[in-house]
């Protein structure tokens, strides 16, 4: 596929996804992200060799959320290695991504980083390697897209801060069980400012490309700093537990490792090809955007390209 075909790919896919915008609904319990325009949607795709086809909203900033959990997870693994394990499980939680209760009941233990206990262990790992966890992944994602303008939203930061009673639920149950060793609220407050990170669809496919790659090498040049047993347990992750409990349809429907975020955005590596990112608003009961799950499952129906059919394309380019 080359970068002509590429593009019409995507404009087919904005014309097959329009009826699907005004569906599903946006997150309340973060009030600032009602305010978005729910017609919005934006896609892009980046091959390992230097191109990029993007249509419709691809460089509209909205904020990540979930996507974030992914980020600080590279970070804390480029930061800790390995022992970041001893303190986070690798397992579907098969459970809301907020949920209490089986932290509780498992005394404290974390299933995986993508679901919220799971990412709060991961960001207080942060906290104790950096004085200003959130600039540190900030300019981390500034330097993988190639973009200075990524920023936090101030303003959904606040929004995010002031209603996150049931993080700070888990953010407090955690610490009774000396999960969390650094205070709470130091936690929590950088927590809200990551997932208050605001991107395009262009600048987090950008940021996502080394983990496609077999030997860490973006399209830039610049080397992904995480080893390849990591950049594995992470595309691992990201297939098993990215889309929080619909995770294992979406793996068999669309066979691509993914992370999805409350804000919209849905990310897919293909591993040996490239990345791609989809965004609309319009949010399913599991917290997935409905308009880009659709646009990445038609864009892997169409190409074939999955953890089964990635490597036969790549043999087959041109």
């Amino acid at each position: 596929m080359n970068n002509k075909d590429a593009q019409a790919l995507l404009t087919h896919i904005v014309a097959r996804v329009q009826p699907l915008l005004s569906r599903g609904v946006l997150p309340k319990y973060i009030p600032q992200l009602t305010h978005v325009n729910q017609l919005q949607f934006g896609m892009a795709f980046i091959t390992l060799d230097g191109q990029e086809a993007f249509v419709g909203d691809a460089d509209v900033r909205f904020s990540i959320q979930s996507i974030s959990k992914l980020f600080a997870l590279m970070l804390a693994l480029e930061r800790v290695g390995d022992d970041l394990w001893s303190r986070v499980g690798r397992e579907p939680s098969g459970r809301p991504f907020n949920e209490l209760v089986q932290v509780d009941h498992e005394a404290g233990a974390t299933r995986n980083p993508f679901v919220n206990a799971g990412a709060l262990v991961v960001t207080d790992i942060l906290c104790s390697c950096f004085a200003q966890p959130e600039l540190a992944l900030l300019q981390n994602l500034r330097l993988g897209a190639r973009d200075e303008r990524i920023d936090i939203d101030q303003g959904v930061m606040r929004s995010e801060r002031g209603s996150c009673h049931r993080n700070a639920a888990i953010a407090h149950l955690l610490k009774s069980y000396g999960s969390i060793r650094n205070s709470v609220e130091t936690v929590l407050d950088t927590y809200c400012r990551q997932c208050a990170l605001a991107m395009t669809a262009r600048q987090i496919a950008r940021c996502v490309l080394p983990l496609a790659a077999d030997d860490g090498l973006s399209v830039a040049g610049t080397r992904d700093s995480l080893k390849a047993a990591q950049r594995h347990s992470v595309v691992a992750l990201m297939l098993t537990c990215g889309t929080y409990d619909a995770a294992g349809d979406f793996a068999a429907r669309v066979g691509l490792p993914m992370k999805s975020g409350v804000g919209g955005g849905i990310v897919a590596v293909i591993p040996g090809v490239g990345s791609l990112c989809a965004w609309s608003p319009g949010l399913d009961e599991s917290g997935n955007s409905i308009a880009a799950a659709r646009a990445i499952e038609i864009f892997a129906s169409h190409t074939g390209l999955s953890l089964l059919g990635a490597r036969e394309w790549v043999r087959a380019a041109p």
